[in-house]
């Protein structure tokens, strides 16, 4: 099962099918179903070592977690949005579809890997299965629901992953900690899902087995910090993030180009 970008096996849909607004995140503003200016020719982006001082840092966190390459080359089978209009609105609805089936399939890997579990393992074989359906039937699907059903073995996961690990771990689920000084703060198996961190202050923090799931981290600064064993933490997160050479990573993350001294390789997923 393949998560990751494989852009060469994609049509840009990433650059295509969704809208964004002009922001910090993006120079320009661009309506759903519009190719992005810079889209070229063979899909590939015109800019792409140049988007963060182009003004485009909001690509290069974006992660479709292989969604884009399934729907390209499975749900429509090579045939491309250029040389077959009729079919581009499908194929862009169906990518927003997939990309959230593969999300969830991302999640629940890494719920297995940390708390093997038949009833995750059935989850993960029946998202597999909604994923490979015909595009009609892809777009009757009602994601939010499926989510519904695996978000219980997703926490029951993170508590057993979390176990042991301190008495009364912090428990800031869905909290605003936007600009918080959290600096050295011992948040190990703490609880950040859904947590807004936006330019949360948190140098040196330790976050060994914290459960950071859709937690916000955009210019959050973890210079120093230990994230080690943190769960649930995606390359994406890590890429809206600030860093440095001292910030302790999972050994399955990169360590982003723009946290400077101590970077290794560039991560860009458009």
């Amino acid at each position: 099962m393949d998560l990751r970008a494989d852009c060469a096996r994609c049509f840009g849909l990433c650059c295509v099918a969704p809208a964004f607004a002009a922001s910090a995140d993006f120079a320009i503003d661009k309506p759903a179903g519009r190719p992005c200016p810079h889209l070229a020719g063979d899909f590939r982006c015109g800019i792409h070592d140049q988007l963060r001082p182009r003004g485009f840092p909001g690509c290069t966190v974006y992660d479709c977690f292989g969604a884009g390459q399934h729907v390209a080359q499975v749900s429509f089978g090579g045939r491309d949005w250029r040389a077959d209009p009729a079919s581009a609105p499908t194929m862009f609805a169906v990518f927003g579809v997939v990309r959230q089936l593969h999300e969830l399939l991302w999640y629940l890997t890494e719920a297995h890997r940390l708390a093997p579990d038949p009833a995750i393992r059935d989850a993960v074989a029946e998202t597999d299965r909604l994923r490979d359906l015909p595009p009609g039937e892809l777009l009757a699907i009602d994601v939010a629901a499926h989510r519904e059903r695996i978000n219980p073995l997703l926490v029951r996961a993170s508590r057993a992953a979390r176990a042991g690990v301190r008495d009364r771990p912090p428990d800031h689920r869905g909290a605003n900690l936007i600009g918080a000084r959290l600096a050295g703060a011992d948040l190990r198996a703490a609880s950040l899902r859904g947590a807004l961190l936006i330019g949360a202050d948190l140098r040196g923090a330790t976050l060994y087995r914290a459960d950071l799931t859709g937690a916000d981290l955009r210019a959050a600064d973890l210079s120093g910090a230990d994230l080690t064993g943190a769960i649930f933490l995606t390359q994406a997160q890590l890429d809206a993030a600030v860093g440095d050479g001292g910030t302790r990573l999972p050994d399955h993350l990169t360590r982003p180009t723009h946290w400077g001294p101590g970077s290794d390789q560039a991560v860009y997923n458009c």
